[in-house]
């Protein structure tokens, strides 16, 4: 059975609620799921599953929150080859660089070694029903690219 770590960082609650719904579809497609705050947990976690979901939100004009500076540095340093990843959050397209953290953090998996299971999943503010629709299918394409990497 595939396993799963979800970290996310949210101030607002958007986020909590998109790792909710990708922990449920994981649960739903028989993945073994793992969920933490990114504040509580060290990037090295990553190595002990077999795909790595970061979901977050960008803060102000386009900053890392805060309470995610360290785990990003941190991820950078670590190897995660044969692991899938895959990164997605929210935003509010008011601003220039619209959920710029969720792109900052899949560069950051790319020097890990990691590969991108699917494209990055960006949601303007509060998830809605196609955002849902959008994260099941993430989800999907995450467990379908692990599968063919076995």
């Amino acid at each position: 059975m595939a396993s799963a770590k979800i970290v996310y960082a949210s101030m607002t609650g958007n986020d909590e609620e998109i790792a909710d719904i990708l922990e449920e579809e994981f649960e739903n497609l028989g993945v073994d799921v793992d969920v933490s705050e990114i504040s509580q947990t060290d990037a090295a976690e990553y190595e002990d599953y077999d795909i790595a979901v970061l979901v977050t939100y960008t803060y102000g004009d386009g900053e890392l929150p805060d309470e995610a500076v360290d785990f990003f540095e941190d991820l950078q340093e670590e190897d995660l080859s044969g692991k899938v990843f895959g990164c997605a959050g929210s935003g509010d397209t008011f601003y220039d660089d619209f959920a710029k953290s969720v792109d900052d953090f899949a560069e950051a998996f790319k020097k890990t070694g990691a590969t991108q299971g699917a494209p990055s999943v960006k949601v303007d503010l509060a998830p809605e029903e196609d955002d849902i629709t959008n994260l099941q299918a993430f989800a999907k394409q995450l467990l379908a690219s692990y599968n063919d990497q076995k």
